[in-house]
């Protein structure tokens, strides 16, 4: 009976002391920084959507925490597995696995990140901003609006943007962008997006507006990078042999939905390029750079008409227009 009771006890004993030294470890791990020597500057990014396991393993790929099981076991017992922040922190080797766990949920000590797709609309950005609650709904466009900063930019034609209703639609490169929110104002997005589009276009056509108005085109009218310069081939020729360019994309940008009915077609726009010859006076959003480069070098082809499917987007070719209609009776109605 009494070897019992010691076996028991020894078991007790044994137990508490694997928990008290898991607890020890536990503790050792969340209070020891990484490196208590390296204070070197470390960007760590965290996007949008990812847990907190995601984030304690890139922290240890990182080689800023010991272990990224700790670091789920504290941001869980400490209810802030939730309140990580998507953005992008300085971070050191110096630091400990609570003044980390602090910083990346603190909304002060994060840069922001904004991406802005291909052929978003100076609207859909502010949009964005106002959803990330950096800006209130129409400060963005407003901040377009009162751009002054023409002189820094030789690419742009003052004379030509600044009569359009969104002046800097088309020239604010898609990408992805940091923002401090602390301070952030819409000038600054306009100005990282603006230095982006000069370094990203090294060699700018003389007819800029022109290649950017047709490039913004081309990206809200087809999804595939084979079918960009085809389409832009298609558009040019339109364009150079006095037709209507006849793109829908162009008539959707001012009517704000993504339908157009009888009553679109018949707006008096310079826009609707179902009714008005010529491109439009402006961009219809910021193209991406594969956009770009179709709308610079188009491809030659046999082709005046094309159509795209709406289930898979398609795009379907045509030489002459029985042909065309022909295709619309078979893959649109």
């Amino acid at each position: 009976m009494k070897q019992k009771k010691s076996k028991w006890l020894l078991r007790i004993l044994l137990i508490l002391g694997i928990i008290f030294l898991v607890q020890n470890t536990y503790y050792y791990l969340v209070e020891r920084p990484a490196d208590k020597e390296d204070d070197t500057k470390i960007l760590f990014t965290i996007k949008k959507g990812q847990s907190a396991s995601t984030v304690g393993d890139n922290l240890e790929d990182a080689g800023l925490i010991w272990s990224d099981t700790v670091f789920s076991i504290y941001t869980r017992q400490n209810g802030i597995a939730e309140k990580i922040i998507a953005g992008r922190f300085y971070l050191n080797k110096t630091m400990d696995l609570k003044q980390i766990a602090s910083t990346i949920t603190d909304p002060s000590k994060a840069e922001s990140i904004i991406t802005i797709q291909e052929g978003l609309t100076v609207k859909d950005i502010d949009a964005k901003l106002v959803e990330m609650d950096m800006l209130k709904e129409g400060k963005f466009v407003e901040a377009v609006k009162n751009f002054n900063g023409y002189e820094a930019y030789d690419f742009l034609d003052k004379e030509t943007l600044s009569k359009l209703e969104i002046p800097l639609e088309g020239y604010l490169f898609p990408d992805t962008y940091f923002l401090d929110p602390s301070d952030f104002t819409g000038e600054q997005l306009i100005t990282k997006a603006l230095n982006n589009f000069h370094k990203k276009l090294e060699e700018k056509p003389e007819n800029l507006h022109e290649v950017i108005t047709m490039a913004s085109i081309i990206e809200r009218e087809v999804r595939t990078d084979a079918d960009r310069p085809i389409v832009s081939g298609i558009l040019w020729k339109r364009y150079l042999g006095n037709w209507h360019l006849g793109a829908d994309a162009t008539l959707l940008y001012i009517t704000d939905d993504n339908k157009i009915d009888t009553e679109d077609l018949a707006i008096d726009s310079p826009y609707n390029t179902r009714k008005v010859v010529g491109i439009p006076p402006g961009p219809i959003g910021n193209p991406g750079m594969k956009s770009i480069e179709a709308a610079i070098s188009p491809q030659e082809s046999p082709y005046w008409y094309y159509l795209t499917t709406p289930d898979t987007g398609e795009v379907i070719y045509a030489k002459d227009n029985d042909e065309h209609n022909s295709n619309k009776a078979k893959y649109l109605y």
